[in-house]
């Protein structure tokens, strides 16, 4: 019976700990895909007056809102918007890129360093749409 509890802890210590490392980059995975696709989609439809500023600004907000329906806050940085050739005109496309880092469970700031991570990355393109009006001008 000792044996058998000692091994148990042993083995099952390291394997929940791996399992909640997994959880974590997973949810990050699935919050990525949704907020690259929902950005772009977001930024493609913008109304008719508004700038490419303010397509930016509709576009994180429906990055964060996707990555906070996995529980996670998505820092400005994280989320990187390029159009080919130029944004919001016929024909063009916008590229959603967001690079983002799990940190390992349990591991604290402490230590010294920076924390520990598994990075997560997304892309989406989204096609702008070669008879459509151009939008964002000034």
């Amino acid at each position: 019976m000792v044996e058998f509890s000692w091994l148990a802890l042993l083995l099952l210590v390291p394997l929940v700990y791996v399992m909640l490392g997994v959880f974590d980059v997973q949810r990050a995975s699935y919050g990525a895909t949704a907020a690259t696709r929902a950005a772009g989609r977001a930024f493609i439809i913008v109304p008719a007056g508004l700038t490419e500023d303010d397509a930016r600004a509709r576009a994180f907000e429906a990055a964060r809102l996707a990555m906070k329906d996995q529980g996670i806050e998505l820092e400005s940085g994280d989320l990187t918007i390029s159009c080919d050739p130029e944004c919001l005109q016929p024909g063009s496309t916008v590229t959603v890129q967001l690079d983002y880092a799990v940190p390992l469970p349990f591991i604290p700031e402490a230590l010294g360093g920076e924390r520990p991570a598994v990075h997560v990355s997304a892309s989406h393109t989204e096609p702008y749409g070669d008879y459509r009006e151009a939008k964002g001008s000034p």
